[in-house]
């Protein structure tokens, strides 16, 4: 029944609880006071709206629409009370006014006492509920208005939500990357869907799957009326089948807050100031000695493109070790630059930028390698300063410059020969593989391990992001979605200020429909409790859980651990149009065959080789002497009897099968596996002409210890991605592999 329907539905202007744009607040209530709260016949109202079957419901003293000794349901309604059981204000009864008015008063004092102020008395229809003996039948439903978008959780419910949770996760859907369809299907597979469709051994089917479609139809409707009532959450539990299968909302309740402040971003056009710089300005450089502004300098006066276009921002001087100066960033505005460093004390800094600024022009981008802006160290909130600055200027439609860091540790660009950082050469040498590879962290020294594990990265660009206070990986991930060179991207986050996820996600999907891979390692992840924190009240925000389904969707691939990471990094930098599909793995060694078959998974299964396949197969181990020795089967082990030629042949045939990507495991204790620098770096070119002619990836695996990390050099240096073990080689896949 709607509100309309029912007059003893009124808020305390008069109007029908169901005219939701009938209160100037959006907020509806049975009493004077207008409350943040949307307590449960507001919520109800809302539903209704929404086609929501709402049990039938009025307050005790306006007359509702009950007969005397009719089943019924009372509820003290509290401002902010969310868990009325917990106060005792629940009361399963009959109708019959004098008593409820009796049990209504001890529900006040209680709620009163309690801290909450008193709204009223709400009766309400008991439902007849469908049971599953033995088993939790009831459902929760909350829809929560995330930046990213509303966000339905839907799960087990009552009482024990949060602790059924724990063992059965909720389903997450973000609306804007999420169908109907979708989330039906989902939803017949949880558990809750199983139970309440009868799918389980034993158990009779108590709703159709026509009335759930309905109900799942109607969260995007719901969370549209939602949103024009300035609602942020919206939670519904329990949610129960009653006797005919419908599916009805025992209680609901929910919270309006303001709408998310919009993020101003930096100018988009950013990019080619940092990737192709004309104009390079640094403040900062000592003249007496090796600080970071010298050392800078010295990498950026190896770069080509800067022969000349090097200044440096200093007072007193006109030149410094050949490098002309200028006194103040005042002279930038009449010769602007495309990038300015400043690697001075944060003070200092902030004041360089707020003056450039002010001043309407001078560099396109300002990286500030200074630290104390923004942090723990910020005692003076010199960050907050320029934030608001920065702010100030945009929303007024001024010039601003694009503003990296703080605790900006560089930037490279190895097709250009650019390097903004401050590590000295002798500690990490120049950076000289280029491809399409781009690498962002809020970590410098993540950047500088994962270049100093793997110096043969393909790269296009890599970027420590600092702390963010402007410029952030979003902003990056948007200004790559149309770049032909970018064909990859992987990233190390710690966080995502407000504003960064919602923006990651778009720029994800554009990503995505280019076929750009992302890869994502999130730090900071949360102990176990993070399903339960779905299933409560408000707890939506900063879930790590929520953050990860709406990234998923959105196309980005997760990377569980730091290893997973550095493997995953290894096959993109060399094949970042890698696609899941069957693997073959030709090995000299039975444990990784073994080890391969048990890690495969269904996306990523052993291929199975047809009849014809598996007989020209036995026909090249005879060819060899190997029939009786070796099977003719996919993982192909060889034995330590195979020579290189025995491989490569082999890795001939199987790229001709439906392999996706082919491993080869090269256990080099044998003499018949060439380890010398010669005979191994022919093997490696063989190999990667095979996967050039193929157009299959090729991973090579050697297990082994430090005395053959030349050798392990030597066949890198063909270009495939070498790998330390197999579970190595098949964690990179298996992080790819995400849908």
């Amino acid at each position: 029944m709607s509100a309309s329907e029912n007059p003893g539905l009124r808020s305390s202007r008069g109007d029908e609880a169901g005219e939701i744009g009938s209160v100037d607040s959006g907020l509806l209530t049975s009493a004077a006071t207008v409350y943040s709260f949307l307590h449960e016949a507001d919520a109800y109202a809302l539903l209704a709206r929404a086609g929501w079957a709402v049990p039938r419901h009025g307050w005790l003293d306006r007359a509702p629409p009950f007969a005397p000794g009719e089943p019924i349901v009372l509820k003290g309604i509290g401002e902010a009370l969310w868990h009325k059981s917990e106060l005792g204000a629940v009361h399963f009864g009959v109708f019959a006014p004098r008593a409820l008015a009796e049990v209504a008063q001890g529900m006040r004092d209680r709620i009163e006492a309690a801290g909450h102020r008193w709204i009223g008395a709400l009766v309400s229809e008991r439902v007849a509920i469908a049971r599953a003996e033995g088993l939790p039948a009831e459902g929760f439903v909350s829809l929560t208005r995330h930046e990213a978008g509303w966000i339905a959780v839907v799960g087990c419910g009552g009482l024990q939500a949060e602790e059924l949770a724990r063992h059965v996760a909720p389903l997450r859907w973000p609306l804007a990357l999420v169908t109907p369809a979708e989330a039906l299907a989902e939803f017949e597979e949880h558990f809750l869907g199983r139970l309440w469709l009868g799918r389980m051994r034993g158990r009779q089917t108590l709703t159709t799957r026509e009335r759930l479609a309905a109900m799942i139809a109607s969260l995007w409707p719901l969370a549209a009326q939602a949103e024009a009532a300035g609602l942020a959450l919206l939670e519904l539990n329990p949610v129960v089948l009653d006797a005919a299968g419908e599916v009805r909302p025992l209680d609901a309740v929910g919270r309006h807050a303001p709408s998310l402040a919009a993020r101003l971003a930096p100018p988009r056009e950013f990019l080619d100031a940092l990737t192709q710089p004309q104009r390079v300005a640094i403040a900062g450089v000592s003249a007496h000695g090796e600080n970071i502004g010298r050392i800078v300098l010295e990498k950026l006066s190896r770069c080509p493109a800067l022969d000349g276009g090097l200044v440096l921002v200093k007072p007193g001087q006109t030149e410094l070790l050949g490098v002309p100066c200028v006194p103040n960033v005042a002279a930038l505005r009449a010769a602007p630059v495309d990038l300015l460093l400043l690697a001075l004390p944060a003070a200092t800094a902030a004041r360089m930028l707020t003056d450039l600024i002010a001043q309407g022009g001078g560099a396109r981008v300002v990286a500030l390698i200074a630290s104390g802006l923004g942090d723990g160290a910020d005692a003076q909130h010199l960050g907050e300063s320029v934030a608001a600055e920065l702010r100030t200027a945009r929303a007024a439609g001024r010039w601003t410059p694009t503003v990296l860091g703080p605790n900006f540790l560089g930037h490279w660009v190895p097709a250009r020969g650019l390097d903004s950082s401050f590590i000295p050469e002798d500690k990490l040498p120049p950076h000289t593989h280029r491809g399409g590879l781009a690498l962002f962290a809020q970590s410098g020294a993540f950047i500088l391990c994962r270049r100093s594990r793997n110096p043969r990265l393909r790269l296009c660009l890599a970027v420590a992001l600092g702390n963010q206070l402007d410029a952030a990986l979003p902003d990056f991930l948007h200004a790559l979605a149309d770049d032909p060179e970018c064909r990859a991207i992987a990233a190390y986050v710690e966080g995502f200020a407000p504003g960064h996820l919602a923006e990651t996600v778009a720029a994800a999907l554009k990503l995505r429909a280019r076929g750009v891979p992302l890869v994502m390692l999130r730090a900071g992840r949360t102990a176990a409790g993070q399903a339960a924190a779905a299933s409560h009240t408000g707890a939506m925000a900063g879930d790590l859980v929520l953050e990860r389904e709406v990234l998923g969707r959105a196309g980005v691939k997760f990377a569980a651990t730091l290893a997973e990471f550095d493997a995953a990094l290894a096959w993109l930098s060399v094949f970042p149009a890698i696609r899941p599909g069957p693997l073959a793995l030709v090995t000299n060694a039975g444990v990784e065959a073994v080890n391969a078959s048990d890690l495969a998974t269904g996306r990523q299964p052993i291929v199975q080789l047809t009849a014809t396949e598996q007989a020209a197969l036995a026909h090249l181990l005879a060819e060899e002497n190997l029939a009786g020795v070796v099977s003719a089967r996919v993982p192909l082990d060889l034995t330590p009897m195979a020579r290189p030629e025995v491989f490569l042949r082999a890795a001939e045939l199987l790229l001709k099968t439906d392999a996706a990507v082919l491993l080869l495991g090269l256990v080099p204790f044998t003499r018949n596996i060439v380890t010398e620098p010669v005979g191994a770096a022919e093997f490696a070119r063989a190999c990667a002409e095979l996967s050039c002619t193929s157009g299959k990836p090729i991973g090579l695996i050697v297990d082994s210890g430090s005395d053959y990390e030349a050798y392990r050099a030597t066949l890198a240096e063909s270009g495939l991605p070498v790998f330390t073990r197999v579970e190595e080689a098949m964690a990179g896949l298996r992080v790819l592999a995400q849908l």
